[in-house]
């Protein structure tokens, strides 16, 4: 893997380096064990300095995802080296439950992407549309994963509700477990996981209905589903958590923004870009 030498980054050591990017202790001994690591073309070990402009090759594990090709073009609204944004559509899993299965995002992302690995750092509701993201090899995948965890990576969501007013922001701030009467279901409980889902704005359409924009602090299984019905705001067109017959969720994943790791740079993409 390739990494181009960022301003922040200049005079640390490739040590320092993988210790600020905060890289877990197996791959980073792998690391040191290397002999093809380099700068410039250059062999290099833990101990050297980088500069701004330099380009450091980090010799990482050539792994590759098990999914399927499906063989069908998905939509991507970012994409780099090391990682991408894609549209998951309405109806399709994120990732198969089955290795066999060849009709979800990932099956159409190993397609699309340059890539021999894609694996998604969160994931959807099958009827939920909207961005995700992926990463395109191990290395950077841990890292995502760590922003994720530390709340770095901002996931911002519109719903559409029942209601002549818009919702007041607020934070709602309940456990989330599963619900032991229905095995697809989940429900506030206080033995659940801590699950934090903020709604940042609202305005009312004028028909009965409100728009909600919401942002994920955790990321529980159908969280912005259980705490809008919680607080007596199911979203619209919802099976499971509303009197909704149609499976017309009126939920997507709006926004994702977050600084790029390697780059330094704001990565933001929303579904109308």
């Amino acid at each position: 893997m390739k990494l181009h030498v960022i301003k922040e980054w200049n005079q640390m050591t490739i040590e320092a380096l993988l210790k600020h990017l905060q890289i877990p202790k197996k791959p980073t001994h792998e690391l040191r064990m290397s002999k093809d690591i380099t700068i410039n073309g250059t062999p290099a070990t833990f101990r050297d300095t980088l500069s701004t402009g330099d380009e450091l090759y980090l010799p990482i594990a050539q792994e590759k995802s098990n999914y399927k090709s499906s063989y069908r073009m998905c939509e991507v609204k970012y994409e780099d080296d090391y990682l991408a944004i894609l549209v998951k559509p309405k109806g399709v899993k994120t990732h198969p439950n089955d290795m066999s299965e060849s009709n979800t995002l990932l099956n159409h992302a190993i397609y699309t992407l340059d890539s021999d690995y894609v694996e998604p750092v969160h994931r959807l509701d099958q009827e939920t549309v909207g961005l995700l993201l992926v990463a395109k090899n191990p290395f950077i995948k841990k890292i995502l994963d760590r922003m994720l965890e530390e709340r770095l990576i901002k996931r911002t969501y519109r719903a559409k509700v029942k209601s002549h007013l818009p919702l007041k922001t607020q934070t709602i701030d309940m456990p989330i477990g599963k619900d032991k009467f229905h095995p697809n279901k989940r429900r506030v409980s206080q033995t659940g996981d801590r699950a934090v889902t903020h709604i940042v704005a609202s305005k009312a359409n004028g028909d009965g209905t409100a728009d909600v924009e919401l942002q994920l602090e955790t990321g529980r299984t159908h969280q912005i589903r259980v705490h809008l019905a919680e607080i007596g705001y199911p979203v619209i067109g919802d099976p499971l958590y509303s009197d909704s017959h149609l499976r017309q969720l009126a939920l997507e994943s709006y926004k994702l923004e977050f600084e790029h790791p390697f780059t330094g740079e704001t990565v933001a993409a929303t579904l109308e870009q």
